[in-house]
């Protein structure tokens, strides 16, 4: 919206129309910049019959002589004294003035000027559309990104051109002496939400690498090799984002969740790999060369690591061939789950037979003492590092590994096993830390101790369970094959559940339906059975959906008023719902919109009002002093959707429709994809065009 105390709406516009709307048309990704609300000027002519008539003066001729004087004309050229003129008629039209002076007619030599047969006056054109903001009339802009451009480079260039625009916006000296400047305000910025997902996304990819590694140190209790295998994860998840930088796949949440989804199996890699390695390892003769042990490990399972990774990437070619929106919305998650795959196979063929090599692998006292003072080192400065441009938990993790290799040559042969277990236990204490600082599932008003208690019952519950099952898996295991008929029953019943579960029950006895229904049974007679009804009923089949929805922070109300109503009685009714929305504290900003945009992209009806409504976050920002973050809503707003029960009761206005529960991104998808501008459509299918007319 273009705002500013003491100026008009339809300066505003004018504003909007000749300077703002040419400078953001020509930022680069922009495809249209439509103007909405206030007053487009023009000069009106209000003609006077009787004058008109004493002149003998047609309207004809007063709209041909309007016409032909807001034109400049080319005369042509002359030549004098040997120089030759470019002769050229100005007829701008810059003042009432200057229409006033037009000649309709010259009659009797004599001319006869607009002035004599009408009243000019500068005043508003006739509109289909107005912008409210918060209950006060507005002048806005909406400015419409490219096809196939990307939204989040071409909207900052939008906001870099804002503030060249800026400086050159008008200003006015009010009454008391005041300047004011005109200024631009965005009501809708989409890339909040970008940021906000993909941080959110990003923070599940880092919680998702943590309690892996946690996983990891716990399960193997080895903390080398765990080590080994937990560097594979951020190497590989970087080598992926190279990939992604090679190819241009942008960053977003399809293509991370791609990430995310690999995550098991690019551990999985490392484990075998290391696994093998260490089982050689023990297993070969003192004099055997290491490094051909190492060798003879890797290759014994490189190959079924690349035929395991090979198939999973085979089953996602058929993905690259998608097209429309499902091509658009998957291709990234293809792209990247396949990019971390090859990372991991090539850190786990390569990069971990190394590091193998490196920390498994018994030396010289020479060799290790050389080795020592130089990884030694090296942990220091990365624990330094770590902890300055990472987070200070994970650097104290990294010291104190430092601290353990160089007090280790210290420690006795019987304690070693014990400090080697201990120092494994101080690790996962370290990345529980830092996961319930990334985390905080119970939410920032419960406090970190409340929530480290909840991620550690969490983790370690599930990690027992675990290994409750390995133990109790022999016995299980033992029974099932003394006990094969019986254990059949288990593989049937998940079947049958889960197809149930899936088609419903109504489709899975359709088998046994459609004999009795040809014998003479009705359909809605078998399914109104007692018991088929219930469990149909409980049984319905799953839900379906094109994708989830997504929590954007905001939402688009969108009732209707009458179909007759004027473009006064739609705007008296925006401005009373945007005064009462505004009035929800968990409500930031509210901007409405009837009828449409100067742009034939929104062919809205003046009965149709589409209000933006953005949200506060829950939580606000962290502060610096306490560390802790200020709830924002209502102790009785418990989620989102109780905010749209608020926006329900507040837009309740005599005169209008209620509005199905949408959002923005939602909103628009569904109307693109549908080419329908209404929360339910019907299509009619038939033999030729005037059966599907006369339906």
């Amino acid at each position: 919206t273009l705002e500013g105390e003491g100026f008009g709406l339809e300066e505003l516009r004018s504003i909007q129309d000749w300077y703002v709307k040419y400078g953001l048309q020509s930022t680069q990704g922009v495809s249209e910049v439509a103007s909405v609300g206030g007053y487009i000027k023009e000069y009106q002519v209000d003609v006077d019959p009787d004058a008109m008539r004493a002149y003998d003066v047609s309207l004809g001729n007063i709209m041909e002589a309007v016409r032909k004087a807001n034109i400049d004309v080319g005369a042509k050229t002359i030549d004098f004294n040997g120089v030759e003129y470019v002769v050229r008629g100005i007829g701008f039209v810059k003042t009432l003035g200057d229409l006033e002076q037009v000649v309709v007619k010259v009659k009797d030599n004599v001319p006869i000027y607009l002035k004599s047969v009408a009243k000019v006056s500068l005043g508003p054109a006739l509109r289909r559309g107005a912008l409210n903001k918060e209950g006060a009339e507005v002048v806005g802009g909406v400015v419409v990104v490219r096809y196939g451009e990307n939204p989040m480079a071409a909207i900052q260039r939008v906001k870099d051109k804002i503030k060249q625009i800026e400086p050159g916006l008008p200003t006015k000296t009010l009454s008391d002496g005041t300047v004011s400047k005109v200024k631009i305000v965005p009501f809708y910025d989409r890339t909040k939400l970008i940021n906000e997902t993909l941080g959110t996304l990003s923070e599940a990819l880092t919680q998702e690498i943590l309690i892996t590694v946690i996983v990891i140190l716990l399960f193997l209790m080895h903390f080398r090799s765990s080590m080994v295998v937990s560097f594979t994860l951020p190497m590989a998840v970087l080598v992926a984002f190279i990939f992604m930088k090679v190819f241009r796949v942008d960053a977003n949440i399809m293509s991370l969740a791609g990430i995310a989804i690999a995550i098991g199996t690019i551990v999985d890699m490392g484990i075998i790999m290391c696994e093998n390695i260490l089982k050689h390892l023990d297993e070969a003769p003192e004099e055997e060369n290491p490094l051909s042990t190492v060798y003879k490990a890797s290759s014994e399972v490189g190959s079924a690591i690349l035929t395991a990774i090979s198939t999973t990437i085979v089953s996602f070619l058929a993905v690259f061939t998608m097209t429309g929106a499902e091509g658009k919305l998957f291709k990234p998650l293809a792209f990247t789950k396949t990019f971390a795959l090859l990372a991991s196979v090539i850190i786990a063929l390569f990069i971990v037979p190394a590091l193998a090599h490196l920390f498994f692998v018994k030396r010289k006292k020479s060799q290790k003492r050389e080795m020592k003072r130089s990884l030694k080192v090296a942990v220091i400065l990365a624990g330094a590092f770590v902890g300055w441009k990472v987070h200070w938990i994970l650097g104290a993790g990294v010291l104190f590994y430092g601290l353990y290799i160089f007090t280790q040559s210290k420690v006795p042969q019987q304690w070693k096993d014990f400090v080697s277990r201990y120092v494994n236990w101080i690790a996962v204490a370290v990345v529980l830390l830092f996961l319930t600082k990334e985390w905080m599932p119970l939410g920032f008003g419960k406090g970190y101790i409340l929530n480290l208690f909840f991620v550690g019952a969490c983790v370690f519950g599930l990690i027992w369970s675990f290994f409750k099952f390995i133990d109790a898996y022999p016995k299980l295991l033992m029974r099932s094959l003394d006990n094969k008929a019986q254990f059949w029953s288990i593989p049937i019943v998940i079947f049958v559940l889960g197809i149930t579960i899936w088609l419903g029950f109504a489709a899975v006895i359709s088998p046994i339906t459609s004999p009795l229904e040809k014998i003479g049974l009705k359909k809605e007679a078998i399914h109104k059975v007692w018991p088929i009804k219930q469990i149909s009923q409980a049984f319905p089949g799953l839900g379906k959906e094109f994708m989830p929805p997504l929590d954007e922070g905001s939402y688009l109300y969108m009732p209707t008023t009458m179909p007759h109503a004027s473009i006064a009685e739609a705007l008296d009714v925006l401005a009373k719902q945007n005064i009462r929305i505004s009035q929800i504290p968990e409500v930031d900003t509210v901007v409405g919109k009837i009828g449409r945009a100067d742009s034939p992209l929104d062919p809205a009806p003046i009965s149709m009002i589409e209000t933006i409504i953005n949200y506060v976050p829950e939580y606000g920002e962290k502060d610096p002093e306490t560390g802790k973050r200020k709830r924002l809503w209502r102790d009785h707003i418990k989620t989102p959707d109780d905010i749209w029960d608020e926006i329900v009761k507040a837009g309740q206005i005599p005169g209008s429709t209620a509005a199905p529960k949408l959002q923005p991104i939602a909103a628009r998808i569904v109307m693109l994809q549908s080419g329908m501008r209404a929360p339910m459509g019907v299509k009619i299918l038939g033999q030729n065009l005037q059966e599907i007319e006369d339906v």
